[in-house]
């Protein structure tokens, strides 16, 4: 006898929630849309209530993978951006030029990668910081190697000023990333360890360079340093950790740029950020164009290999850009860019003498407070700028590297006009204005510094 049919129970409604997303982060399209509308207040509260991504704790194996990729990215960025540096009177008697014509190898250079570090910006907004940098990075290995192989001075110049347009796609981006990526109580220390790898780099390739542009020539030598930053572009590629604290913009299109920028350009304290970058890197660079070309007269009169050494003092900037990251915790990024700037100027007024150990004594001093007062100006962008943080570091290395074209360059009608002398004399004016300015615009107040969150 059939068994009598019970009653079907209603099914419960089970309200919809926020479609889930497939392996590569796109969530697929919804069945209806009524669904799919009843998802969209569920997804943003899920959004809402999920924890905020507090970056990477100091000391764990990805804070580490983070710092190591961008100590690489730096070695392989400034040893080719200042790879002729070294070897710029030899370059200047191998192709016949001038001093100031020589180094226009690293005035176009740095202007091209100033000119694009905005339209890398805005790119690694859309597409993601570590993929924005991996394209630069390779992008210039390439160029690199064409370098050599240049056969007249115009197209040297050309192929140093694409180098440098691809490079943009660095110094600007790294910060930003850092400052997404990094727990923010130690966002300082990590970008004085960021600064650190690019002084490693920068002395490399210098170091590199003048020993084998002594050896075979300068071709040699660019060849050399393209090689070893293409070793650093394989390891930053292997090592830097995918972004966590990325979320891609969408288009704001060409007004919405000038926006953003505008509203970076109103604030005065990023304003006078992007002074200081201008006038200390333009000076920075003008010291160390010129000076080998002092040291190899009289009565010095010292061979490209000896005077390649000179870079070594490079390593105190290493140091202090790791001892100002930390330093600013305890007295303020303020006081430690003002200390940074009195550095330079006891320094460069110790090279005025005639005794080539207190010289050198002189440039360590010298590039030391260099690189504490870029550490922490290049960092406090990410911090003063709540919004299009990319760009605030964008326009800050717009500026440094703009300073580092024209005033280095116009430091060689300087000293081949007036001397030695009077280039230092300038540029220990323009690390003066630096100071002033700094101490007038930013609060003299301490700072509020962000603690790392309790165990």
């Amino acid at each position: 006898m059939p068994r009598p049919a019970l009653p079907r129970r209603a099914a419960a409604r089970v309200p919809p929630g926020p479609p889930v997303p497939s392996s590569d982060g796109v969530h697929p399209a919804a069945d209806g849309a009524a669904p799919a509308a009843a998802a969209a207040p569920a997804a943003a509260a899920a959004h809402a209530d999920a924890p905020a991504w507090a970056g990477h704790p100091k000391g764990s194996a990805a804070y580490r993978k983070v710092l190591a990729g961008l100590a690489f990215a730096g070695v392989a960025t400034f040893a080719q951006l200042y790879s002729t540096q070294a070897v710029l009177p030899m370059m200047a008697a191998d192709l016949q030029v001038t001093a100031a014509e020589a180094a226009l190898t690293i005035s176009l250079a740095t202007v091209g990668l100033a000119v694009t570090v905005l339209p890398w910006s805005f790119l690694a907004d859309r597409i993601g910081r570590v993929r924005a940098m991996m394209w630069g990075i390779s992008g210039a290995t390439v160029l690199g190697l064409l370098v050599p192989l240049a056969t007249t001075f115009p197209m040297l110049l050309g192929l140093r000023m694409l180098e440098g347009m691809a490079l943009g796609g660095i110094p600007a981006i790294a910060i930003a990333y850092l400052n997404e990526e990094v727990n923010k109580a130690h966002a300082a220390m990590a970008a004085g360890s960021y600064v650190a790898g690019t002084t490693l780099g920068g002395l490399s390739g210098r170091l590199l360079a003048g020993v084998v542009g002594e050896l075979w020539g300068w071709r040699a030598a660019a060849l050399a340093v393209s090689l070893l930053a293409a070793a650093a572009a394989v390891l930053f590629l292997v090592l830097v950790p995918q972004a966590r604290g990325f979320t891609a913009a969408a288009a704001s299109g060409f007004r919405g740029a000038l926006r953003t920028l505008a509203g970076h350009g109103r604030n005065p304290r990023l304003l006078a950020l992007y002074v200081q970058a201008f006038l200390l890197m333009g000076g920075f660079v003008a010291v160390y164009n010129y000076l080998g070309f002092r040291l190899t007269g009289e009565p010095f009169s010292l061979p490209a290999a000896v005077i390649s050494l000179i870079f070594l003092a490079y390593l105190s900037g290493t140091v202090s850009s790791r001892w100002a990251g930390g330093l600013t915790l305890r007295f303020g990024r303020r006081s430690v860019l003002i200390a940074g700037t009195v550095l330079m100027v006891v320094g460069l007024a110790m090279t005025l003498t005639q005794l080539l150990a207190l010289i050198m004594a002189g440039l360590l001093l010298f590039t030391g407070g260099f690189f504490a007062a870029h550490s922490v100006g290049a960092g406090w962008t990410g911090v003063i700028a709540t919004t299009g943080r990319a760009q605030a570091a964008s326009l800050y290395n717009l500026a440094y590297y703009l300073g580092s074209s024209i005033i280095g360059w116009a430091g060689g009608l300087v000293f081949q006009s007036l001397g030695w002398t009077a280039l230092a004399l300038t540029v220990i004016g323009l690390a003066c204005t630096t100071a002033v300015i700094t101490a007038v615009v930013h609060p003299a107040r301490q700072q509020p510094v962000p603690r790392a969150p309790a165990p």
